[in-house]
């Protein structure tokens, strides 16, 4: 069993903002599954249940506010008997320019509050995709009320294009093919 987490705050007013990509992309994926969400679990998180291609898997999108993800993903994790090796987390990166993809196992949260929660609760050992989001044109005294702020609608296009790709190469972290998985997601630009 695998679990896919977004990472978000939950609200309407920050649904579309640049900070929920990764509660986006779970929900394109999750809508494309036809998975039915559980708003009201006993996880802090909205949990969805199902299969994609085989697959058993959860989604998660922490009702915790980002800063405090990790205590909505270990329990939903020791709830289901889910490995670190089967986590899957999507997050922003303000680092990444706007619309590109990354993935890795491990390693830094690079200054995510989201991750730095996770790694606090779980350790370091999981997949991350990023999703860029750019970065300010600023010293950087912006950034939080950036990543508050809403993408435009090309945007969002430009994103949903990119959950897409995802979408179609998710089987390959579930199958261990993080290399193959890179490729596939750099191919589309």
């Amino acid at each position: 069993m695998f679990l896919l987490v977004g990472l978000g705050n939950p609200g309407e007013i920050y649904r579309k903002t640049r900070h929920n990509a990764g509660f986006m992309a779970v929900d394109f994926i999750s809508n494309r599954y036809n998975f039915i969400w559980n708003h009201k679990s006993k996880f802090n998180a909205d949990i969805a249940l199902g299969s994609i291609e085989n697959y058993k898997t959860v989604f998660c999108k922490p009702t915790t506010f980002m800063n405090l993800s990790g205590n909505a993903v270990l329990p939903v994790m020791s709830y289901y008997k889910i490995e670190r090796s089967q986590l899957i987390v999507i997050h922003d990166d303000i680092d990444l320019e706007f619309c590109k993809v990354k993935c890795k196992f491990g390693g830094s949260n690079g200054g995510h509050n989201g991750l730095k929660s996770i790694d606090e609760k779980l350790g370091q050992d999981y997949y991350r995709i990023r999703i860029g989001i750019g970065r300010p044109v600023t010293n950087g005294s912006g950034i939080a009320n950036y990543v508050l702020t809403n993408f435009s609608d090309t945007e969002l296009l430009a994103l949903y294009k990119k959950y897409e790709t995802i979408l179609k190469n998710i089987h390959l972290l579930f199958s261990s093919e993080l290399e193959n998985f890179k490729i596939q997601i750099s191919k589309d630009i």
